[in-house]
């Protein structure tokens, strides 16, 4: 099935199962920006529109209604995906209504939503990027997105790790972060080394490994 129809049938069954403001805030709400997001962005990644509720009504912090662009919720996951043009949430927005935002969304990441938001603008005109930035996230909930040439979930974590790291990484780093023994780590690295995702440093008079640089410096570059 194509984007066009699936999103057709999708958006009617939605509808089909509400009723009055919240039937309404969806024929208004699910515009431009949001078909876009789908098309561009997550038809191109994952070529269904499964667990994704669209205008998804929560209670913010003093319990008024808030509607979320997107809800993912395959069982206990919960994330919350805003598509945010500039307008709207940059060059319109008063001081009072930018902290309510802020607010907002700490009091749904306390309530274990986890909330994501992609420019409108990248969805626009760069939505490899976005697609790049959505795999990074859903890998974490599908091992199916992992890269193909990271072999196991260990190995994804530390370069993961290592892009969080401003400076190289070091076994004894992953070990804390894995909770795993020196002789793994170790091995992790080298066979990281071997499918040119770090570079070993040779440090001091014996050239001992004790750091590994990465060698891809974009997020781009990942085979996905």
């Amino acid at each position: 099935m194509d984007f066009d129809n699936a999103h057709k049938n999708w958006l009617d069954k939605h509808l089909e199962k509400r009723t009055g403001e919240r039937r309404g805030r969806l024929e208004r709400g699910h515009q431009h920006g949001e078909i876009l997001f789908l098309r561009n962005v997550w038809w191109a990644l994952i070529g269904n529109l499964d667990d994704l509720h669209p205008e998804y009504e929560i209670l913010d912090l003093r319990r008024r209604s808030y509607f979320a662009d997107f809800a993912w919720l395959p069982g206990p996951v919960k994330v919350i995906w805003e598509i945010k043009g500039y307008d709207a949430h940059v060059r319109d927005m008063d001081r009072n209504r930018y902290c309510e935002e802020l607010n907002r969304e700490t009091f749904l990441q306390a309530m274990g939503f986890r909330v994501v938001s992609f420019a409108y603008d990248d969805v626009a005109h760069r939505p490899e990027l976005c697609i790049t930035l959505l795999r990074l996230i859903l890998s974490r909930y599908k091992t199916g997105l992992a890269p193909v040439n990271i072999l196991n979930r260990i190995e994804r974590e530390i370069v993961l790790l290592a892009y969080q790291l401003s400076r190289p990484i070091r076994p004894i780093d992953i070990e804390n972060h894995l909770v795993i023994d020196h002789r793994n780590s170790v091995g992790c690295l080298q066979s990281l080394c071997k499918k040119e995702w770090l570079r070993p440093i040779p440090r001091g008079k014996g050239h001992k490994i004790l750091h590994y640089e990465l060698l891809r410096k974009s997020l781009d570059e990942m085979e996905w």
